[in-house]
């Protein structure tokens, strides 16, 4: 009988394969990635985080629903995985969105490493901030598809986030832009879509 790995928060940095990464048992109240073929740990985002992920996931399905020639899926704690690094990396952003998500396939054949997001979106915390304004800013780039990566700091107040956007041009990332609450963001990737950044309103 074999035994099920367990996993928790002391085995950050743990070497592991992405079978045993998928087969593992993982301790609650903590999120996992595979990082360069390591485990990455960190903990939970909690509600604060959580209503702001709620907000912009609610935004971009809005938008999908009505421009799926555009975006056509929308999908929390989506596994994106990032080629040509030294070990398996997928890391597992909050809200991911993509152009072509197969959904003519039944559902027991999507697989995360057949798909890549065009915009991809992360809600920031006071914990391992690095994680998304640092690692991922490199990683996501590294992902041909994905065009955008918008990072929502919530760290002050998550009634009021700020959103930073990176925004593709050929194999780097412009300038990363910085919209205030309040303010609008639009973007000539999704036609139409108004990003009002007021989680109350």
């Amino acid at each position: 009988m074999t035994t099920r790995l367990k996993i928790g928060p002391r085995d950050h940095g743990m070497p592991l394969s992405l079978e045993e990464f998928l087969a593992a048992e993982a301790e609650e109240g903590y999120h996992y990635e595979l990082i360069n073929g390591r485990l990455y740990v960190s903990p939970a985002a909690d509600a604060p985080e959580g209503f702001v992920e709620r907000w912009v996931r609610r935004k971009l399905e809005a938008y999908a629903a009505t421009h799926p020639g555009v975006i056509n899926y929308v999908h929390n704690k989506a596994r994106v995985f990032v080629p040509d690094r030294p070990g398996v990396t997928a890391p597992e952003p909050d809200l991911a969105a993509y152009h072509d998500f197969p959904l003519h396939l039944p559902s027991r054949e999507f697989r995360w490493e057949d798909v890549s997001p065009v915009v991809v979106v992360e809600v920031l915390s006071g914990d391992h901030p690095e994680k998304d304004l640092v690692r991922n800013v490199g990683l996501y780039l590294q992902v041909p598809s994905t065009q955008e990566y918008w990072i929502l700091d919530a760290r002050e107040d998550s009634d009021k986030p700020t959103l930073i956007v990176y925004r593709r041009y050929r194999r780097r990332w412009r300038k990363a832009l910085t919209f205030e609450p309040g303010s609008a963001y639009t973007t000539d990737l999704l036609p139409g879509f108004r990003l009002v950044i007021a989680p109350r309103a």
